[in-house]
């Protein structure tokens, strides 16, 4: 267990140390770690920075927990039950909670923050909103260096897109193990065969199971329409399950689904490579970002060898351009 939590998974009190390095953050509590989040969005380059971001980098860090699919299917309200179940298992737990943004601000519009009944006092939960900006594949562009920061302090980090609907995409390059869901009567199974969505997650989800027979429709359906698709590698099967929020049981089966797949990622160092590749990818979005395609060119190879993280790798390859 990390973050500041006793052995029966109580908040407990640590010896205040520099906020510097992860011990220092996991030792100052959420408004050291709302601090860090705060300087990584104001100041993503300075050494400080680069330092935290290279060592929970390293760290062996907890399971990222992708959750997406349109507005309306219950995302916040499941992600509630399984902060719940989370933390009477002794498990802390971090949430990324993407937003629409005012296109007057840039902030985010809804503040997930308000919708889940967390206790402040509670150091083993931590919920950050993000807004998306102008990006439209359901995540902000500061959600992978956060989820970066946030799994070498929590057991589990849970990352919930815009729910902008066809688009949701992005999640797959930030999670480890990604939840699509669905809800009963919206014909959104068949709308996501079609959208190539279906081949993003590991584990789809209809949600509102307590509707009854609707419920057993759309679970056939998502069956269905994930039966067409490519199954992670041709090796993970998707596993499909019919939630209710409110039911225990149904979330205790939901988190074995997310343990299950955990487990299938540790053999044969699946998980690592799993996650080098992430860190490529964002590396060559961000300099495509900042340099257009010939600068991308102008980098070079951007393979990350051993212990590299691609924050110092974008860093160095700036310096050089």
């Amino acid at each position: 267990m990390r973050t500041a939590l006793t052995d029966s998974g109580e908040a407990g009190q640590l010896p205040l140390v520099s906020e510097s390095d992860l011990e220092g953050l996991k030792s100052g509590g959420k408004a050291a770690i709302a601090r860090a989040l705060g300087d990584l969005e104001r100041a993503p380059e300075a050494a400080a920075t680069l330092a935290l971001l290279d060592a929970a980098y390293a760290a062996p860090g907890g399971q990222v927990l992708g959750i997406t699919g349109p507005p309306g299917v219950g995302k916040s309200t499941l992600i509630g039950a399984l902060i719940r179940a989370l933390r009477a298992g002794g498990r802390s737990v971090a949430v990324i909670a993407v937003d629409p943004s005012s296109k007057r601000s840039g902030g985010a519009l809804l503040g997930d923050r308000t919708r889940f009944a967390v206790d402040p006092a509670d150091v083993g939960v931590f919920v950050r909103s993000m807004a998306a900006r102008a990006r439209l594949g359901g995540l902000a562009e500061l959600t992978y260096p956060a989820v970066i920061l946030l799994r070498g302090l929590f057991d589990l980090v849970i990352v919930e897109t815009v729910g902008v609907g066809q688009s949701e995409t992005d999640v797959a390059g930030v999670a480890d193990t990604v939840v699509f869901c669905v809800q009963p009567g919206s014909g959104d199974s068949l709308q996501f065969m079609k959208a190539g969505i279906v081949e993003i997650p590991q584990i789809a989800l209809v949600t509102k199971a307590d509707l009854g027979a609707p419920a057993t429709r759309a679970l056939a359906d998502l069956k269905g329409a994930l039966g067409l698709a490519a199954s992670d590698g041709g090796v993970w099967a998707v596993r499909c399950e019919a939630v209710a929020a409110a039911e225990p049981a149904d979330i205790a089966r939901l988190l074995k689904a997310v343990a299950a797949h955990r487990a299938w990622l540790a053999e044969g160092g699946r998980l690592a490579a799993a996650r080098r590749g992430q860190a490529e990818a964002w590396l060559e979005d961000a300099l495509r970002d900042r340099y257009g395609r010939r600068g991308l060119a102008e980098a070079g190879p951007l393979t990350l060898g051993a212990g590299v993280s691609p924050f110092r790798r974008l860093a160095e390859i700036e310096a050089a351009l």
